[in-house]
């Protein structure tokens, strides 16, 4: 039985490339990468590890991802949470904080994306 990840991302440019070089990190996982407006609840429920990036601490499309997460308990799950913005780590920390997830944050400089450092956080996650 293969494993599974899901990345949810607000959407955004650089938030996109760096799910594409998790999903990378990770090709002995079955992989899906939507965005928040395009996530329903019950794509969590199958993934093994989950990541959530976003640019911009609290998208307007993130609404449901948040309200869901306040009510849902994912304590044997690992979830990764990524951002190029500080404030958005915060934020994705405090809403994945009630769901119990095991969560560990990476934050990237914008315009120094760097693979290397991506493929050394993933693999630690899992």
């Amino acid at each position: 039985m293969s494993k599974k990840v899901l990345i949810i991302t607000d959407g955004t440019d650089s938030i996109q490339s760096i799910a594409q070089l998790i999903s990378a990190a990770i090709s002995e996982y079955k992989g899906k990468i939507c965005t928040a407006q395009d996530f329903t609840g019950t794509d969590i429920l199958p993934a093994d590890i989950f990541f959530i990036g976003c640019e911009e601490k609290s998208p307007p499309s993130f609404s449901y991802l948040e309200e869901m997460l306040s009510h849902i308990n994912l304590a044997s799950r690992k979830c990764g949470i990524f951002s190029v913005n500080e404030k958005s780590i915060e934020y994705l920390r405090a809403i994945t904080e009630d769901s119990e997830a095991c969560t560990n944050s990476l934050l990237l400089e914008k315009y120094k994306i760097n693979k290397k450092d991506i493929e050394k956080w993933v693999k630690g996650l899992i």
